[in-house]
């Protein structure tokens, strides 16, 4: 069968370029000059981004060129999986490049991926993580995304990480070292202070690949990298960084981003470590716990409601994370409560209209997008410590219709859940009103004019008589629809 012309050239361009890799290849596996290995490299750099034309380069025999000029030895190989660095700027330059192909084949190729995972890959990007020798912050950057790339895409590699390597550990110390972090306690972070100057750029490029690496590897029971004491550490040090700050506000956003989406895999009992170190003058306190963390995460589940887009990516984390942080720690629902829910005083105007928390989080409760919707009811239903009588109070049945039919809890009741016994207390305002609250919309609503208040005598008659009439007509229609039957 003949092939369209088009199709014609474009498997005739593949295979050029396929066989242009399978030359470069041949050159950077021959003893041959930095300044042409690192010349042959951005070109298959470049190349590598096309999936069509990986094959050559996703073999075992490419990878394994690809993985000696990136000075990382197969774990295979036995002895240490990490070759001399680099010792000039030329030298550097190719290891940066050799790295950058990986990634990039890695991310294209499932049979690079598999590659990836026979000759253990994983193993020498550790070793090089471990070493922490001072060197090119492209070197660094690049490891720990090839190291995320590979703990993404590879389950086994995963959970080798995990158990042999050792690596929520390893990270955790790339962490520290990255972020310069001074311990002064056993889950305590000496605070940045006011005046701390934001994360140098490269650094927090760092970070951030070392955050999304240990999202990986923490998607899994954890357990036998150290236990609650190592977990307990990644949440101290993610409290640290939400309260720093970096170049840029959107920088700040992402830094923060990645720290929530990382506490949303830790065990729930870890996350007293965000509230439990001592309180500071100028500093967030509720019933003697520093709650600056908490503060943060709200602030930054306000911002995200406030873009109005990306909900589902953007901020179910931080409202999951807020959920069950409030779930399990009394004081940081009790807390956020005072923040979201403060005690009623305006109940003339729906609880959707307006712009604080409270109302932004009711006017989600009717999203379109189910997970988010789900998940601001979820949210406001726990700080009302999973009563539906305290929910309705803030919300009205209209806006909690969905949660509780999904819980079976139309009737009224309670969540499964146990809370403490503190009572909430009502405002005169509230108590005041309460009888005349409309309990479907939430709020008092103006009496409605009486709309035969004006009519005549024969206007009463005649839309009587239209009434009827209407009757009469639907009921005929409901006869001759039984005959048929």
């Amino acid at each position: 069968m003949l092939l369209p012309p088009v199709c014609f050239m474009m498997n005739q361009s593949s295979l050029t370029v396929q066989r242009l890799c399978q030359g470069l290849l041949t050159v950077l596996g021959r003893q041959v000059g930095s300044c042409c290995q690192s010349t042959c490299l951005e070109t298959l750099r470049i190349l590598s981004r096309d999936k069509r034309v990986l094959g050559p380069v996703g073999t075992r025999e490419g990878m394994l060129v690809l993985a000696g000029l990136a000075r990382l030895q197969s774990g295979e190989e036995g002895g240490d999986s990490l070759q001399e660095d680099a010792q000039t700027e030329e030298e550097e330059r190719v290891v940066v490049e050799a790295l950058k192909c990986l990634c990039n084949v890695v991310f294209n190729s499932v049979a690079a991926q598999q590659v990836g995972a026979d000759v253990q890959l994983a193993r020498g990007l550790c070793a090089r993580l471990h070493a922490a020798r001072a060197g090119c912050h492209e070197v660094g950057l690049f490891s720990l995304r090839l190291l995320f790339l590979l703990s993404a895409l590879r389950p086994d590699v995963r959970g080798g990480l995990q158990r042999e390597l050792h690596a929520v550990g390893l990270l955790t110390e790339v962490l520290e070292r990255t972020l310069d972090l001074r311990w002064v306690g056993p889950y305590e972070v000496a605070h940045p202070g006011l005046q701390a100057l934001p994360i140098p750029a490269e650094d927090n490029e760092r970070a951030m690949e070392a955050l999304k690496a240990l999202f990986n590897l923490t998607l899994s029971d954890t357990s036998d990298e150290g236990g609650d004491h190592q977990l307990r550490l990644v949440t101290a040090i993610m409290r640290h960084l939400l309260m720093l700050k970096t170049q840029t506000e959107d920088k700040t956003e992402e830094a923060h981003s990645h720290a929530i989406n990382l506490l949303s895999n830790l065990p729930v009992s870890c996350l007293d470590v965000l509230i439990d170190l001592p309180v500071q003058g100028g500093q967030e306190e509720y019933s003697g716990k520093n709650m600056d963390a908490v503060q943060v995460l709200l602030d930054f589940m306000e911002k995200r409601i406030d873009k109005g887009a990306n909900y589902k990516e953007g901020l179910t984390p931080v409202l999951s994370l807020l959920t069950e942080g409030s779930r399990y720690h009394r004081e940081i629902r009790r807390y956020i409560k005072t923040q979201v829910l403060p005690p009623l005083k305006e109940v003339k105007v729906r609880p959707e209209i307006g712009s604080t928390v409270r109302n932004k989080l009711v006017r989600l409760m009717t999203h379109v997008d189910m997970g988010v919707k789900q998940s601001a009811a979820e949210f406001l239903f726990v700080l009302c410590k999973e009563s539906v009588d305290h929910l309705l109070k803030y919300t009205g049945y209209g806006n909690a219709a969905g949660l509780l039919v999904a819980r079976g809890l139309l009737a009224g009741g309670r969540g499964e859940t146990l809370y403490s016994d503190d009572e909430d207390s009502d405002t005169e305002e509230y108590k005041s009103a309460k009888p005349f609250i409309n309990p479907i919309t939430g709020h008092v609503e103006e009496p409605m004019p009486n709309p035969i208040e004006d009519m005549t005598e024969e206007q009463k008659e005649y839309e009587a008589q239209k009434l009827v009439n209407m009757f009469d007509k639907l009921s005929s229609k409901q006869n001759l629809a039984l005959l048929r039957e």
